[in-house]
């Protein structure tokens, strides 16, 4: 189980492979924030193993809402509340959820696990990365290099 941020969301459902995620969590938890940002470009058919959520109203939920947005801050809240980890990519997110002690994956982790599960093989790896960067989504070469030297 895993709870998901809205950016590699979008990146899988504008590239046609939810079933990325699919592959290896069996239960995806959305925040309502993220699903409304997800649902705002148009309604993905969302796999079954996709649940939608709303975090507890806390202290640290309204402390996050000042500090990022609110898809970010309910799935913050969402993952420290279920004690799960956190799908997430944006820096300040990411930087948070760790001071928070939560593990996190983006989407280069999501891609790594397929391939050592065996979902997908380096190749495709590679021209999903290819096609997504192709799509706007912004990664460091380093980091795409250092993830394909680990596959």
């Amino acid at each position: 189980m895993i709870v998901s941020d809205t950016t590699t969301l979008i990146i899988l459902s504008d590239l046609g492979r939810l079933d990325l995620l699919e592959n290896i969590f069996d239960k995806i938890y959305l925040p309502a924030a993220v699903h409304r940002e997800l649902t705002a470009q148009g309604d993905p058919a969302l796999p079954d193993c996709f649940e939608i959520a709303t975090p507890k109203e806390s202290e640290l939920l309204a402390t996050l809402k000042h500090l990022l947005d609110t898809g970010e801050s309910e799935a913050i809240a969402l993952a420290k509340e279920r004690n799960l980890p956190l799908i997430i990519d944006e820096k300040k997110g990411r930087k948070i959820a760790r001071s928070l002690d939560l593990k996190i994956i983006g989407l280069l982790g999501v891609i790594y696990l397929n391939v050592k599960q065996g979902h997908l093989d380096q190749k495709g790896a590679e021209t999903f990365i290819d096609s997504a960067m192709d799509h706007g989504y912004r990664i460091s070469s380093s980091l795409v290099e250092e993830m394909l030297q680990n596959l």
